[in-house]
């Protein structure tokens, strides 16, 4: 006979299974963020206010260039995940599913078009 306590049963469960591994991924991305922006403030904030040549010829160097693309990618993760988790507390049902797939799209178009727009200036 085998006897399962219900602690032996939740133990690893959390409310969704995945809850931990979320939070610590949120809380990866935000540190990796928080180290990137002052960063990336400074780089734009040279290119801020000069012509369309002396902005071009900025990001078009390798370490403005991968900056950017790094902090566009990690901010739109971070957007999507902090979105996804805000939907998942607030909606329910069909409208839940809806918005989650909106929100990701949104993050996925704009990440794209970034890069499409840095790889455009770079080259």
């Amino acid at each position: 006979m085998r006897y399962l306590t219900d602690r032996k049963r939740a133990v690893g469960k959390g409310a969704s299974g995945t809850g931990t591994e979320h939070h610590w991924a949120m809380q990866v991305s935000a540190v990796g963020l928080a180290l990137l922006m002052p960063v990336w403030l400074y780089v734009f904030g040279s290119a801020l206010g000069g012509t369309q040549a002396e902005v071009v010829a900025t990001f078009s160097r390798p370490f403005p260039a991968i900056l950017t693309a790094l902090l566009l990618v990690a901010g739109m993760k971070h957007f999507a995940s902090g979105a996804q988790m805000m939907i998942e507390d607030y909606a329910q049902g069909t409208a839940r599913k809806v918005a989650v797939i909106l929100v990701t799209c949104l993050a996925w178009v704009v990440a794209a078009t970034g890069l499409f727009a840095l790889a455009r200036m770079a080259l």
